[in-house]
C-alpha cells in the first residue's frame, strides 16, 4: 500500500428517459473548483426548463460537456468518457471531484467516476488468469489505460427530462503494449431525476476475454467521519489496508482512517446515509457481484500530489466493480454490460438495510 502505484490503488441503442438502452452489435467507433457546481443556467431558469441541454465546452484543455436538465448539471470530459461531476438543482453535489485534479495528457483525473479497465488495481495483484488474458508491460499503471486516453462521442440525445451521451472505445490488437486482444467498449451516461452508468465489453476477437473493471465512483459527501456505508453488513471482504487480510463486515461501514475493501457477493442495493446532509444515496449495481469501497484518510491524502491534504473528508468512494474471483469474461462475439444506477433522497428513506 505504501508505493505510489497502490496509492493510486486499485453500438448503442437510446432508450426512453429511465431506462438503459442495450448494445447494438457493433458500433464506430485549476479548472475543477468551477466544475464542482456546474451550474450551466441559474436555478430559476432549470426549474422552469423542459429540455435537457447538452454543450461543449472545456475544462484545462480537454474536451467536455456541460450538460442541465431540471433536475440538475453535470459535467462530462471525453478523457475516460468520465462524468466529472453531478450536483442537483438546488442541492449539495453528489458525485466530488478533487480541486487539485490534473488534466494534462495521459494523466487519471482524480474524481467522478473513472472507468478502470482492463484491469483493476495493481496489475500483479489481478487474478492469473486475468493476467494470462491481458499481459501489461512491468510498472504498469494502476486500474488499466482506458481512464487516461480520449474516448468518441457515439451519440449524444435528449428526451424528456432526460439527457443521454454514449462514447465508445475501439481496443485492437496491439493497441497497448502486450495487447493482443480485439475489443470495443460504449460508456453510456443517462442523466435525469438520478445518474445511470453503463459499460459494456463487446469482445471482437476469437477467443474469450477476461478482464476486471470498475466504476470507480467519487461520492461527495459533508464529512466522511459523519457518514456510514448500509447493505453490506454479514459480507466478507478484503482489507487492503492490510494486505488482503480476510474480514467480515459487522454492521454498517464507517470511516475513522485509511479505507480500501474489496466486498465479495454484493448483490442487494447499497445506501451511503450522509447526517450532515440528510441525504442518502442510493447505489444499485447491475452484472456485479463485488464492490470497492475506498477513503484515503488524511495520511494516504497527503501523498497523492493530486488532492487536498484536507480533501479526504469530502468523499467516499463505493466502486461498483468485476474484480477477483467476479472478473468478466466475454466470449467471442458477445458482449457484457456492467452498470450502476445512482439515486437520492432525504436522509432515512432508502430502506437499502444495515
Amino acid at each position: 500500500m505504501a508505493s505510489k502505484l497502490r496509492t493510486e490503488r486499485w453500438g448503442v441503442a437510446i432508450a426512453p428517459c429511465g431506462k438503459l438502452g442495450v448494445p447494438a452489435a457493433a458500433m464506430t467507433q485549476s479548472a475543477a473548483t468551477t466544475a464542482r457546481a456546474v451550474p450551466s443556467a441559474p436555478l430559476h431558469q432549470r426549474r422552469h426548463m423542459t429540455t435537457p441541454r447538452i454543450e461543449p465546452t472545456t475544462i484545462g484543455g480537454l474536451t467536455a460537456w456541460r450538460v442541465t436538465t431540471r433536475f440538475g448539471g453535470a459535467l462530462i470530459t471525453r478523457r475516460g468518457a468520465q462524468l466529472l461531476s453531478y450536483t442537483p438543482a438546488g442541492g449539495r453535489p453528489v458525485i466530488w471531484l478533487s480541486e487539485q485534479a490534473r488534466y494534462t495528457p495521459n494523466t487519471a483525473i482524480r474524481g467522478g467516476v473513472p472507468v478502470c479497465w482492463p484491469w483493476f488495481g495493481v496489475y500483479d495483484r489481478n487474478p492469473q488468469f486475468v493476467r494470462d488474458c491481458v499481459a501489461a508491460p512491468p510498472g504498469a499503471a494502476s486500474h488499466g489505460w482506458v481512464r487516461q486516453v480520449d474516448w468518441d462521442l457515439a451519440e449524444q440525445h435528449t428526451d424528456g427530462d432526460c439527457a443521454t451521451l454514449a462514447f465508445t472505445y475501439a481496443a485492437p490488437p496491439g493497441h497497448q503494449p502486450g495487447w493482443n486482444q480485439h475489443a470495443l467498449l460504449t460508456l453510456r451516461l443517462r442523466l435525469s431525476d438520478r445518474i445511470e452508468v453503463a459499460l459494456s465489453v463487446q469482445n471482437l476477437g476469437a477467443s474469450p476475454l477476461s478482464t476486471t473493471l470498475a466504476l470507480h465512483t467519487y461520492l461527495a459527501v459533508s464529512d466522511s467521519r459523519h457518514v456510514s456505508v448500509h447493505g453490506l453488513s454479514g459480507l466478507h471482504y478484503l482489507d487492503m489496508v492490510r494486505e488482503g487480510e480476510p474480514r467480515q463486515q459487522q454492521g454498517p461501514v464507517t470511516f475513522t482512517e485509511e479505507t480500501d475493501r474489496i466486498y465479495l457477493n454484493t448483490s442487494a442495493p447499497i445506501s451511503l446515509r450522509d447526517a450532515g446532509w440528510q441525504r442518502d444515496i442510493r447505489l444499485l449495481a447491475t452484472n456485479s457481484t463485488s464492490t470497492v469501497v475506498w477513503n484515503p484518510g488524511a495520511a494516504k491524502a497527503a501523498r497523492l500530489n493530486d488532492m487536498a491534504d484536507d480533501a479526504w473528508p469530502r468523499m467516499v468512494c463505493i466502486e461498483t466493480a468485476r474484480v477477483l474471483d467476479d472478473a468478466l469474461t466475454v466470449a467471442p462475439g458477445q458482449s457484457e454490460t456492467v452498470g450502476v444506477t445512482i439515486s437520492w433522497q432525504p436522509a432515512n428513506t432508502a430502506g437499502a438495510g444495515s
